[in-house]
Parts: structure tokens; sequence; C-alpha cells
């Protein structure tokens, strides 16, 4: 992640994705209640829009099965189309990479996106690799070209971030590093990320990582400079502010928490993380509120009120112990 020597703006080569057209779609930052809302909605609008529970998204709405390379869809075609777009059961698609070994890859890695929707993490992680290794045949890969290019995968590039990703070699290897981090298999997960083109979610999936490995230096390294220029870079930043508290570089992990809170269109999500960490700065430093105002020295109480209240807290015991109190009080 890392830029050439001689570069002046190293950042801008990382994680500016040059492409005019990106898989990539506006990213999600998830909370328990936008959580529970997304699964009623998607839910709801799964019934009304006819599409099966639990199938994978399609930008647009499930595509008809046309002609392939301008011929008529072969029977292979037509059973593979049915299982991806009218069924969410990954064994389906399994069973079909057995009856047409052309179609075996793709099958594969279709039935590991399907599980990794559902959370099978583990079955997720073996169908993609599979998948990965086995070619296709020339209809196979006409069919993937012409009838998959919308179909989307929600990864998780970082705790609680999401990005809708459409079908590319970014949506199998990113579904697959972070099915791989699931599972525990937190160096594999990261190998997986090398290679892939320069963007965003790549650099927080990578990043996220390798923090999780105890790797902070290479997170600092690569996320000189950052900006704020949307959510994606501000959850980076977050990654880079507590990689910077771990070396006790506590002024520049509260400039990359300020720069997060700059931009006014920060998710609130975000914005409340980074107030907590900056928050966790200062405790670090020995202060005990945000506020400059609160942790200063105050100037001395006005005494008139404290010498009063003592003033008849000895009446009160020089009547006790003259007089006594009565056992009736």
């Amino acid at each position: 992640m890392s830029s050439g020597p001689g570069e002046s703006a190293p950042l801008s080569a990382l994680y500016r994705d040059h492409r005019d057209l990106t898989p990539f779609r506006t990213p999600v930052i998830r909370t328990p209640v936008r959580g529970l809302a997304d699964g009623v909605g998607g839910a709801v609008s799964g019934v009304l829009a006819g599409r099966i529970r639990g199938a994978l998204p399609v930008e647009g709405g499930a595509p008809r099965l046309g002609k392939v390379g301008g011929r008529a869809p072969a029977k292979a075609a037509k059973a593979v189309h049915a299982a991806i777009f009218g069924s969410s059961d990954p064994d389906r698609l399994i069973a079909l990479a057995h009856t047409y070994p052309g179609w075996a890859g793709l099958c594969y890695l279709m039935a590991g996106l399907q599980s990794y929707a559902q959370g099978g993490y583990l079955r997720a992680s073996e169908l993609l690799q599979r998948g990965l290794l086995i070619r296709n045949d020339d209809d196979a890969n006409r069919y993937a070209f012409t009838y998959l290019a919308r179909v989307i995968t929600r990864v998780s590039v970082a705790d609680r971030v999401e990005v809708p990703v459409l079908f590319s070699e970014e949506a199998v290897f990113l579904a697959l590093s972070h099915s791989l981090r699931e599972t525990g298999q937190r160096e594999t997960a990261l190998a997986v990320l090398n290679g892939l083109p320069p963007s965003l979610p790549m650099a927080l999936a990578r990043c996220s990582l390798a923090a999780s490995l105890g790797r902070d230096a290479d997170v600092v390294e690569d996320t000189e400079g950052l900006l704020n220029g949307d959510d994606l870079s501000a959850a980076l930043l977050l990654v880079r502010a507590r990689s910077l508290r771990k070396f006790g570089a506590n002024a520049a992990a509260r400039a990359a928490l300020q720069e997060v809170l700059r931009r006014r269109g920060t998710d609130f999500t975000l914005r409340s993380d980074a107030l907590t960490d900056r928050a966790l700065l200062l405790l670090d430093n020995g202060r005990k509120a945000l506020s400059r105002r609160e942790w200063q020295p105050r100037p001395p109480a006005d005494l008139e009120p404290v010498r009063a209240v003592r003033k008849d807290a000895e009446l009160h015991e020089l009547w006790d112990r003259e007089y006594g109190r009565a056992d009736d009080d």
C-alpha cells in the first residue's frame, strides 16, 4: 500500500479509483438500529418485488435470460441462471458444478457469494477458493459477462462498514478476505487482498486487518496525509488514530480525529466514535473533561455561605452539649 519513491501525492495514487466505472456503490455505516431497519426493509422489499428471500440482490432487478454470445441459451445456462436468480440455496449451484464441469468455477463462486451473504463464512471461504482455482469454459465466461455484472455483494471491509460491490474481482476477493477473517485466518485474509486495484474499500480492509494483527506501523505509514473526503476515508482515519495512540503519538492521533470531525457530512456514527476516541486521548493526557474551562483550576468559591453553615452547626452542637436532646424529639 505504500507509494513508490518520488511521488509528491502518494495517497491520491493509493486511494483514488481512477476508473470511470467502478464496482463499488455507496458504503453503509451499520448500527444496531440501522441493521434492524435494513433487515425488515429488505424482507418487505423482497416480497413486494417478488425476489427470493436470501438471494443475491441485483441492481435493476434480475435479468431475463436471452441469447448468450448470439446463440440460444444452452441447458447449462438455463439451469445456472435459475439457481442464481431464482434460488438462495448454495447446494443447488454446487450440484450444477458437478453436472456441468465447464461451469464449475462459476457455480462455486456464486455459491460462495450466496453463503457469504447468509453469514456462512467458513463455507463461503471454502467455496470461493475452490471457484477461483477452476477454469470455466467460454460459454460460462460469456454468460457471466452478460448476466452477472449487476449482481451485488454487500462486503464488510471494516467493523460496521459495508460496501455494496458489483460482481467483479473485488467482490470475490473482498468477500473471501472477510470470510477468512471471521474464521480466524487473518494473515491469509490480508494476503488475499494483495494485487487488487487501488481503492478506498481495499485500503480500509487492509488497514483494519493490519491493525488487528498489531502492524500499526504499516497502518500509520499507509495513511499518512489522508484527508476526510467521504465516510470510507473517515473510517480509515479512525483506524489511523487508534494505531497512533498505541504508539503514544497522541498529538498525531488527535489531528487524525480532528480531520474526521472537520467534515460536517461525516456519518454520525463515525463522528461519535471520533469524539469517544478524543475523550480517551484526553484521559491519557491526565485531563478529566473535554473543555479547557473544565480542567483548568477554578477560582476560589464564595466562603460566606460555607461560614454560615459552619456557624449554624456549631450552635446546634452547643445546644446539644448544654441541654441534651429531648427523648420525644
